[in-house]
């Protein structure tokens, strides 16, 4: 049995996702994690790993410049570590928005690969 090793990148996470058969549960936590927080994201079951970060980010983007309540609650729902969000340097929106997709599409691949083993 492999164990857990935390991708260092999305492009590695999404790789590690689909070479574990994994890929289509990691799409469906996200829209169920979403759909939790009242943000309904709504990624196709044939979406490409790199269209999937697209609307993850555009989706974080938005989030932070128009509801930022709800993308509080947002990182709640996925469970997002506080440490790791205050960590990230804010001066920039759209870099920032890229570091928080990362953050929950690790979180959501924690869920589902744990999930799978155990």
């Amino acid at each position: 049995m492999s164990s857990y090793i935390a991708p260092i990148s999305s492009e590695h996470l999404l790789a590690e996702a689909e070479k574990e058969n994994l890929y289509q549960k990691l799409i469906d936590q996200l829209n169920k994690d979403f759909t939790l927080a009242n943000e309904s994201i709504d990624i196709p079951d044939n979406t490409s790993p790199d269209n999937l970060k697209v609307i993850l980010h555009e989706k974080i983007y938005r989030l932070i410049q128009y509801k930022f309540a709800e993308y509080l609650n947002l990182l709640y729902i996925v469970d997002v570590s506080e440490s790791e969000i205050k960590k990230l340097d804010g001066s920039d929106i759209s870099e920032l928005s890229g570091q928080v997709a990362f953050l929950i599409l690790k979180r959501e691949w924690q869920k589902v690969w744990f999930r799978n083993k155990f």
